[in-house]
């Protein structure tokens, strides 16, 4: 199972736009996937999740964090970075066992002009301490609020081209 991480909470983002279209062109490609969007993360989460602390409402998140053999995340640009709620997530996981020795693919969005290169650099640190194979090719994809069609699609022809090699890989890895 391919599990696509959008990598904010914010209601109505980019991020979760282009996890969908993640998802529709996977699922064209014969792939098992869903994506997890990180609003439907436990309000409470920093009381109730970190620090060994489980709580019911995350259970079934857990579960399918376990079940998951291949992670996409989407991680939008937050301060030169990523958003501190995609390292609250991966830090109320359980350790090791939720992404040891796992596989991952990285696209970086923005509203500017580098897509992300910081956030994604920093989040690959996170995934090298996790033992989170990632894929080499990362995508970077810039101006985010340009890209999409009327139906929520990609339509530039270098972000369909990089877009479509990344899942190719991605399935393959």
């Amino acid at each position: 199972m391919i599990t696509i991480v959008s990598g904010t909470n914010r209601p109505n983002s980019n991020t979760l736009k282009v996890a969908e279209y993640y998802l529709k062109t996977l699922q064209a490609k014969g792939q098992e996937a869903q994506v997890f969007d990180l609003q439907d993360l436990p309000a409470e989460i920093i009381q109730t999740d970190l620090y060994g602390k489980r709580s019911e409402e995350f259970l079934p998140i857990q579960k399918m964090v376990t079940a998951t053999s291949k992670f996409l995340f989407i991680i939008p640009e937050y301060n030169g970075s990523f958003p501190g709620v995609l390292k609250t997530f991966i830090d109320a996981c359980d350790f090791p066992d939720s992404f040891y020795n796992k596989k991952a693919a990285l696209t970086g969005i923005s509203s500017g002009k580098y897509g992300n290169i910081r956030g994604i650099d920093h989040f690959s640190g996170i995934c090298s301490y996790l033992h989170l194979n990632v894929l080499p090719l990362r995508l970077h994809i810039p101006t985010i609020k340009t890209e999409f069609d009327e139906h929520g699609n990609f339509f530039k022809a270098d972000t369909m081209k990089f877009t479509t090699d990344q899942i190719d890989k991605f399935i393959a890895f």
